[in-house]
């Protein structure tokens, strides 16, 4: 089945897509995943092993394209949870070819604050000083973190 070239998808169903790719994972899996409304702040997913006996937070970060950068909040640095991950999402052109990173939030945490001080304590081309931002980023430049739902501990 061949698709037409898709054009860029706007932020929202980039979000969406990858919330319901990461969901359709987790279920042929063999795990119990719940999307939550777009209320409920930090979780887009809950996950469970099949007995329901182990749930963990999932927060979904999507992009498009082959590259393996996602852009963060601020908010990143504190979320810290021992039962809570991030799966970024990386939309190639099509949902088959998507891959799933998988990260504590805890190990984020760390690389977005590391990476932001990095960054501020380093210089503008014309040698001024960077201003704050509240962007943050997490990047799996080697694969590190690629297909990693072992983490989850939901086996």
């Amino acid at each position: 089945m061949h698709h037409k070239k898709q054009s860029k998808l706007n932020h929202t169903c980039s979000g969406i897509t990858g919330n319901y790719l990461v969901a359709a994972e987790l279920s042929s899996r063999g795990y119990i995943a719940m999307p939550t409304l777009r209320n409920t702040r930090g979780v887009d997913i809950l996950a469970a092993n099949s007995d329901g006996t182990k749930t963990v937070s999932i927060q979904v970060k999507t992009k498009q394209g082959g590259e393996r950068e996602w852009v963060l909040s601020e908010s990143a640095e504190k979320l810290k949870s021992d039962s809570l991950f991030y799966v970024f999402v990386s939309l190639n052109g099509e949902c088959s070819t998507a891959t799933f990173h998988i990260v504590r939030s805890a190990d984020v945490a760390a690389f977005a604050r590391s990476n932001h001080q990095n960054w501020l304590s380093g210089r503008k081309k014309d040698g001024s000083e960077r201003k704050d931002t509240s962007m943050r980023n997490f990047r799996d430049l080697d694969n590190e973190h690629k297909d990693q739902w072992k983490l989850l501990g939901l086996d």
